[in-house]
């Protein structure tokens, strides 16, 4: 085969920038992954899936060698990764590429902690991987977005990408840092093509299993690696191959040029959106456009009808069933409900605007806020449609008992590259996400050895801090 394949481009670009290192300011943008799904994984501790995978794990035992949080002692890396994967998503917390539609940090740096722990490596070098893993994920996920359909193919076939990509993005994140050679992480990416996978039924009709796909993504990540150092192989052509993950998944629609165009050059992470709120990431305009009625000084009462317009696409998981998401059957639920995000918004949510205690059980079943919800309808939007995926835009029109009629229309979501998150921001959201289980001081003692990692030797510093927390009570 005289040209390089597309996996084998991937293996050369993570092995040259292991063997090379990143720059400071890709390293930082590292940094704020991690301790963003620290953050996340801190404030996922009490939800069943965290337990349904404590429980497992600890069932499997094996050779101690990477930090499970919330667990003592140490578990197998790849175990680490399941528990890490699991709560970094669980929460719905977990930053957002577009136009791939997909959350990648949430598989990537679970993989890296574990794996970065078991080998002793680098706090630096541990960046590196994060920034490459979250890379290659997003861009197999931008492979699969359709400019004419306009949305992700993966998802409008009902694929998680998130899960399905991750689960590459990872694994070469895991092997970079035990030290594969370009061919070693060819070969590693070649084996976790054959194991991400994740449907999004769940978002529709209800269930739990979303939670685990980028727990699942990153045990995998672990596992393929580890099948790689010890002398499995994966096709060369796994990407854009007859039978490879591209066709099979995507089938004629996928571009796979966009996976290694400007590789190296152009960056996708430093674009990562980061959420501000805690529920599907199709919710958030929405979210702002009913805080900016608030701001107004809307008040439930004053509401006859509420109609949410978005992206067509995005009805399928935040308006259908619209009986369903207008009363949602749990928390969990909630964050998948474009009604009821836009009440909580409305009747004064917290945190950010919506904050953990807007998707409780007991919150979504608020008779004030589902009395709300009840009059949301959903509806596409043309102007929304133009937009979509490269940003999540949403309009709201309030019809109100005094005759007036409000509308507050969302372009540009925030924590992008177009309305980012402030680094104070970003600093109270690990304070909000961790208020339950850490000091204010012991969130800055986070904080400040995360942001400090480039320059560490190893991670021992940063995981006396996260061992120090207790197993949280279910």
């Amino acid at each position: 085969m005289s040209e390089r394949t597309i996996v084998q481009r991937l293996a050369e670009f993570a092995a040259g920038v292991r063997d090379r290192g990143l720059g400071a300011e890709l390293r930082a943008d590292a940094a704020r992954r991690v301790l963003d799904v620290l953050g996340n994984s801190l404030a996922a501790q009490r939800t069943p899936a965290a337990a349904t995978v404590r429980a497992l794990i600890t069932e499997w035992e094996g050779r101690p060698r990477a930090t499970a949080l919330g667990l003592p002692g140490r578990y197998p890396e790849a175990s680490a990764a399941l528990l890490g994967g699991t709560l970094a998503h669980a929460i719905d917390f977990d930053d957002t590429h577009l136009p791939s539609v997909l959350h990648p940090s949430a598989s990537v740096v679970p993989t890296a902690l574990a794996v970065a722990e078991a080998t002793g490596s680098t706090g630096a070098a541990l960046l590196d991987a994060v920034a490459v893993g979250v890379e290659i994920t997003v861009r197999l996920g931008m492979a699969g977005y359709d400019e004419t359909l306009g949305n992700s193919v993966f998802f409008e076939r009902g694929l998680h990408a998130t899960a399905i990509c991750g689960a590459l993005g990872a694994a070469a994140a895991a092997a970079m840092l035990y030290r594969l050679d370009a061919d070693g992480i060819a070969h590693t990416l070649g084996i976790a093509a054959s194991m991400g996978s994740g449907l999004l039924e769940a978002n529709r009709t209800g269930g739990t299993v979303k939670r685990v796909h980028c727990g699942w993504a990153a045990h995998a990540a672990v596992t393929a690696a580890s099948l790689s150092r010890h002398g499995m192989t994966g096709p060369p052509t796994v990407i854009e191959g007859r039978f490879g993950l591209l066709q099979a998944f995507c089938g004629d629609r996928a571009v796979p040029a966009v996976i290694s165009d400007a590789l190296g050059e152009h960056w996708e992470l430093p674009g990562v959106f980061f959420k501000p709120y805690p529920c599907n990431h199709f919710t958030h305009a929405g979210i702002d456009a009913a805080l900016r009625l608030r701001a107004r000084g809307v008040t439930a009462d004053d509401v006859l009808r509420l109609e949410l317009g978005a992206p067509t696409p995005v009805l399928r998981t935040i308006g259908e069933p619209l009986a369903a998401k207008r009363r949602p059957e749990s928390g969990y639920h909630a964050a998948f409900s474009g009604p009821y995000t836009v009440a909580a918004a409305l009747l004064g949510g917290g945190g950010l605007g919506v904050f953990h205690e807007d998707f409780t059980d007991a919150a979504a079943r608020d008779p004030q806020r589902l009395a709300l919800a009840a009059k949301v309808d959903c509806v596409p939007d043309p102007d929304c449609d133009k937009i979509f995926p490269h940003q999540f835009p949403a309009v709201l029109t309030a019809e109100l008992r005094d005759g007036r009629v409000l509308t507050e229309r969302v372009d540009v979501n925030r924590g992008g590259p177009g309305n980012p998150l402030s680094p104070e921001e970003l600093a109270t959201k690990f304070r909000l996400n961790t208020a339950d289980l850490l000091m204010p001081a012991e969130a800055d003692a986070i904080s400040e050895t995360v942001y400090g990692l480039a320059d560490l030797d190893d991670l021992e510093a940063l995981l006396t801090l996260l061992r120090t927390q207790p197993l949280p009570a279910h």
